[in-house]
């Protein structure tokens, strides 16, 4: 009974099989998304850590009516809610109307902070599988015009098929990641901004209600 030896397929040579001039793009469109995926992570993060311990020192300033403390403790937490705050306790003497307004404008600001360079994900998981498709296409264009000219042994047809799907792959992969990248980091940002919005909330409640 014969057998059939099978060659074992090295992820090196199959990588640049693709094609550099596909491959190098896919490579530096994935290591971009995985370092904004990782540094907008850790930004949002920061947005939210450590809030209900700089709630319950924020409250007892502001219904001691130490504003200089209370904004001595936000400019040493150094988180956008935080800043935030901070630009509504400059207001603090003024009614609440304008403290409102004001926690709301420097609210925006911080998460569009947030959500700064999303965008960019956004963008690679769609541009990414397009690049692949674009090595597919040109792999597949070459084959069939070596066939025209002179012919092809069925090994080279297949090689050439194949070298036109890893680019494919490539594309999808990097495509794949950035998108799942993106809609976690958007369903994060989420989160953030109901802790704006309440910390916000909490901090015009402790200025209507001070201890008399």
């Amino acid at each position: 009974m014969e057998t059939t030896s099978v060659e074992n397929i090295n992820l090196l040579d199959l990588y640049w099989q693709g094609g550099w001039y596909i491959m190098i793009p896919l490579t530096l469109l994935l290591a971009y998304a995985i370092y904004l995926s990782i540094e907008r992570f850790l930004a949002i993060r920061n947005a939210t850590t450590g809030a209900e311990s700089f709630m319950e020192h924020l409250e007892k300033y502001v219904k001691q009516k130490n504003f200089d403390g209370a904004s001595n403790l936000c400019a040493q937490a150094d988180t956008p809610y935080a800043r935030m705050i901070e630009k509504g306790i400059t207001k603090a003497s003024h009614n609440i109307k304008d403290v409102s307004l004001t926690l709301e404008n420097a609210g925006k600001i911080e998460i569009f902070e947030l959500e700064d360079k999303l965008s960019a994900l956004a963008t690679i998981s769609g541009v990414a599988p397009m690049i692949g498709f674009l090595g597919t296409t040109i792999g597949m264009i070459t084959t069939f015009h070596q066939m025209s000219v002179g012919g092809v042994e069925i090994q080279q047809l297949s090689g050439g098929i194949m070298q036109a799907m890893v680019t494919t792959v490539a594309g999808l992969i990097v495509g794949i990641y950035a998108f799942i990248a993106y809609n976690t980091l958007v369903a994060k940002i989420a989160k953030a901004v109901y802790y704006l919005e309440n910390i916000s909330l909490e901090f015009v409640e402790a200025l209507e209600n001070p201890e008399k």
